[in-house]
């Protein structure tokens, strides 16, 4: 089938698009970064502000969490309902009215409703951003293409730390938190406008029978030659699927077993992922390195060493992603945030001086380098890759869902239990944790590299999954 318009077929053309729609779409994982990590340091001139409460503070904090988990479950049904790209859309949208909502909000109330908004953003974009990379994505670039994703929310969490520090020197105003919070209306207006001149993934045109669509896709971002064979692939899964008459993604999880293993799979990747305890780190380490001692200010300076670290870490993993399989990444990465944990737990223990300060600094920094190059970009990439074409979206949400719920609950326990243990039996029940989560892992994740969605869709379909381990 050719495609309605004329297509650039030089692959520099195709490179173009690609780059072009990477670029577009990870404005929504920069937004999730700076909008998950600018709470850590604009709650400093907060909390003071709008005179908030312990209690109160942690509402803000987890507001935007809350939000998120059922943004995840959102951002799934309008995935496979509205498509990636309308789902993005409207991501934009709530991006957009969140910040300027919390910029605005003049008390605690409007505070967490707009926070509240932005987080069924970050929900719905988590979800959405690397299920429509992956679809887009030739077999041999999706796991970069998915991964830049990565790259793109620790470098919003580090635009993060480094704005809030910024603004915190420049501007000497209790209000300085307003402008920490509106900044991110900037990106969110480039992701709608960006989003308005990009297509639909050819997935999920072909699962709506618009092939015609499909293969235009395919064509402005392979070789002839390769869209074509791919195209071909693409249409007998769809109409596969269709024949059966199938669609409802719960209908389908009853009857099939193996799908039910794989969203069980993605669940538990997911949430161990943030039983990690990085967003620990992410919401209060300004506030962590404080304790020890530290001025709010230095605190702040300190914490952009955090984003630094991270878009290192994720860069380092794009390359390994490159040359290395996916699940003994991740499983070296898990081995690492062991060691990180424990690292915590001693040097808390250490007296009270600058040098304890920046051994805590340094065990941050260990841990952050490995979740985020190992992890974090591990993590996203095989969600995008393990669920089947007809419950992709679905079983995203469900997994991303999950991943936001204990992100909420771990991140609203955090000061609870750390008054309750101390830094040193919080972080060491963190070490628990994650052996648990190693070990889980070890025996149920599959591989994925080096094959197209559709070929893991078959391997899983007929030899389970961990034909692919």
């Amino acid at each position: 089938m050719n495609s309605p318009h004329p297509v650039d077929t030089a692959p520099t053309g195709h490179r173009r698009f690609l780059v072009k729609l990477t670029i577009i779409a990870t404005l929504g994982g920069l937004l999730f970064g700076y909008d998950t990590g600018v709470i850590s340091g604009a709650l400093l001139s907060l909390r003071e502000d709008l005179s908030l409460t312990s209690m109160q503070e942690g509402v803000v904090v987890s507001s935007l969490l809350f939000g998120a988990m059922f943004g995840a479950l959102l951002g799934g049904k309008m995935a496979d309902r509205l498509g990636r790209r309308g789902s993005l859309l409207i991501c934009a949208g709530l991006f957009l009215f969140g910040a300027l909502g919390s910029a605005l909000a003049p008390d605690v109330t409007i505070m967490v409703i707009a926070r509240i908004v932005l987080g069924l953003g970050v929900g719905a974009a988590s979800v959405t951003v690397p299920v429509f990379l992956a679809e887009m994505a030739p077999a041999d670039r999706r796991g970069r293409m998915v991964t830049i994703n990565e790259l793109m929310i620790v470098t919003g969490q580090f635009l993060a730390f480094a704005i809030n520090s910024l603004l915190d020197q420049l501007i000497d105003d209790p209000h300085v938190w307003r402008w920490m919070l509106g900044v991110s209306m900037v990106p969110a207006i480039v992701l709608l406008i960006g989003m308005c001149v990009l297509p639909d993934s050819p997935r999920w045109y072909a699962i709506k029978g618009r092939l015609t669509e499909s293969r235009h896709v395919l064509d402005l971002s392979r070789p002839e030659r390769e869209a074509a064979d791919e195209y071909q692939v693409i249409v007998t899964h769809a109409e596969s699927e269709l024949l059966r008459d199938r669609g409802a993604a719960l209908r389908d999880l009853r009857a099939f077993p193996w799908m039910r293993r794989l969203l069980l799979i993605g669940i538990g990747l997911a949430v161990a992922s943030q039983a990690t305890g990085v967003n620990t780190i992410n919401y209060y380490a300004p506030t962590i390195l404080e304790s020890t001692g530290l001025g709010a200010s230095a605190a702040l300076i300190l914490t952009t060493t955090v984003g630094a670290v991270s878009i290192v870490g994720t860069i380092i993993g794009i390359v390994l992603l490159g040359h290395f399989n996916r699940r003994p990444l991740l499983l070296t990465g898990f081995s690492g945030i062991v060691a990180a944990h424990v690292a915590l737990a001693l040097v808390f223990l250490l007296p009270d001086s600058m040098m304890r300060t920046y051994a805590v600094l340094g065990a941050m920094l260990l841990f952050m380098f490995f979740m985020q190059t190992f992890v974090g970009i591990g993590t996203w990439l095989l969600l995008s890759e393990i669920f089947p074409m007809t419950i992709r979206g679905f079983a995203m949400g469900i997994a991303v869902f999950m991943l936001w719920t204990a992100n909420t609950i771990i991140s609203f326990v955090f000061p609870i239990i750390n008054a309750a243990l101390g830094s040193t039996g919080t972080f060491a029940i963190f070490a628990v944790i994650n052996v648990i989560s190693l070990t889980f892992l070890a025996k149920t994740l599959p591989e994925t590299r080096g094959r197209t969605l559709e070929e893991l869709e078959d391997d899983f379909r007929n030899h389970g999954t961990r034909a692919a381990a």
